[in-house]
């Protein structure tokens, strides 16, 4: 166990996991609302819980097993990694998989969510790809990166040549002596 700021400090998993019940209970209710307003046959409003409820069940069942296993596994752990997202994902997935009633579908949802989730949250947990740090002004990232990658005009010249926007010094006079070896004529200098 290290010391310091990477001391590992135990999490409440009941209260995530009751949390993460309701959030997702209530998401699985407007879930189960469409489900029922889509029905051929008229249902009552009570539909959503009679006929359709099943998904406000599975829906709860699955966000309340995710937050109380990555919570708990952290705590047993005493890390907080993405294996204990991978792990809340499989058992996760696997309630999801009972709506199904066979082991492979237990155990292929469970595999499934424990990859997607587990790689969501190894490679930083958002979909828009690497955050900048909002604490370093734009401007001086760009002049920084710039400065990291510049090379020397001697290197870009010998590797690309004179030409198309790169001149090295002394270019104009180069240019001056061709023009008038190659066509007689004479080029007046630029003052």
């Amino acid at each position: 166990m290290a010391s310091g700021d990477d001391q590992y400090h135990p999490k409440d998993a009941v209260k995530a996991a009751i949390s993460g019940t309701m959030i997702t209970g209530a998401a699985g209710g407007l879930v189960s609302a469409i489900q029922n307003t889509l029905t051929k046959r008229n249902v009552n409003a009570w539909g959503v819980f009679t006929k359709t409820g099943g998904t406000i069940a599975v829906f709860a069942a699955v966000g309340g097993t995710y937050e109380f296993t990555r919570f708990a596994s952290a705590n047993l752990r005493e890390r907080d990694d993405s294996l204990n997202t991978a792990i809340g994902g499989f058992l996760a997935g696997s309630v999801l998989g009972l709506r199904f009633g066979s082991t492979p579908a237990v155990l292929g949802f469970g595999a499934l969510t424990a990859v997607v989730l587990g790689a969501y949250d190894y490679t930083g947990g958002a979909l828009s790809g690497f955050k900048k740090n909002n604490e370093i002004d734009e401007f001086e990232r760009k002049q920084e990166l710039r400065m990291n990658r510049r090379r020397p005009i001697e290197q870009t010249i010998s590797e690309l040549g004179e030409g198309r926007g790169i001149y090295g010094p002394g270019y104009e006079e180069r240019r001056r002596e061709r023009i008038k070896e190659k066509y007689g004529i004479e080029v007046p200098a630029k003052s």
